[in-house]
């Protein structure tokens, strides 16, 4: 079986060839480690082997994580990237660098309220449901505009840009992954600072380079480094 460092040298190896064939260095793509329900010992080995930012999903595992005593004292980035309900926001609120997967404009408002207690400015991304299935979270494409104009104005949270979970169809995930791309343009014409808005966050291990190939500044892979989940 392939150590997680391996892996990892696979993966990145994968991005960067990605990234050559989409003409893009290989430094505009930010691979986000994605450690839900794998251990902490197995996060400690990612970050043995020169990983630096990981993706947790579920609040109450990210929360152990956190107090890990594997981890403890190393220079982690976590991103929150899975469903965030607004009553969790003040949990993690102080301990992420970004949270990925803001669907509605009220937990938007809560992030935004909950960082101003811990006087910080959080990035986050607002999620799309570029598939259009009714069984992922996400806003609806055609909200999307009036969603990002109401989350400029929020005090102490920073929009970043867009996140999406593709269709397992491929064709449809680079339709669905251009797509993002463009509706981030779209917002970027009527922002405060568009300068501000770089990140979409699109690609998981069996997407990633089609993703890549459309823009993606932020992939999200888990399977390709931890393995499968139990």
């Amino acid at each position: 079986m392939s150590s997680i460092s391996s892996k990892l040298t696979t993966v990145k190896e994968q991005i960067a060839e990605a990234c050559r064939k989409a003409g893009r260095s290989e430094h505009d793509v930010t691979l986000i480690a994605v450690s839900k329900t794998k251990s902490a010992a197995a996060v400690r080995e990612a970050w043995e082997a020169g990983q630096r930012k990981f993706g947790e999903s579920y609040v109450q595992e990210f929360l152990e994580k956190c107090e890990a005593p594997e981890l403890s004292g190393l220079p982690l980035s976590w991103h929150f990237i899975g469903h965030l309900q607004s009553n969790k926001v003040r949990q993690i609120v102080d301990k992420v660098t970004m949270v990925h997967g803001i669907d509605k404009v009220s937990t938007a408002e809560e992030l935004s309220k909950r960082a101003a207690q811990h006087n910080l400015t959080v990035d986050f991304l607002l999620e799309v449901n570029t598939s259009r299935e009714a069984s992922k979270y996400g806003l609806d494409p055609d909200s999307l505009l009036q969603a990002a104009e109401e989350c400029f104005a929020l005090p102490n949270v920073r929009l970043r840009g867009l996140m999406t979970i593709a269709s397992y169809d491929s064709t449809a995930a680079r339709r669905e992954f251009s797509e993002l791309r463009k509706m981030l343009e779209k917002i970027r014409q009527n922002a405060p600072e568009p300068a501000a808005l770089t990140e979409l966050s699109m690609g998981m291990s069996g997407d990633f380079e089609e993703a890549i190939l459309e823009g993606a500044t932020m992939i999200r892979i888990g399977t390709a480094i931890f393995g499968r989940r139990a």
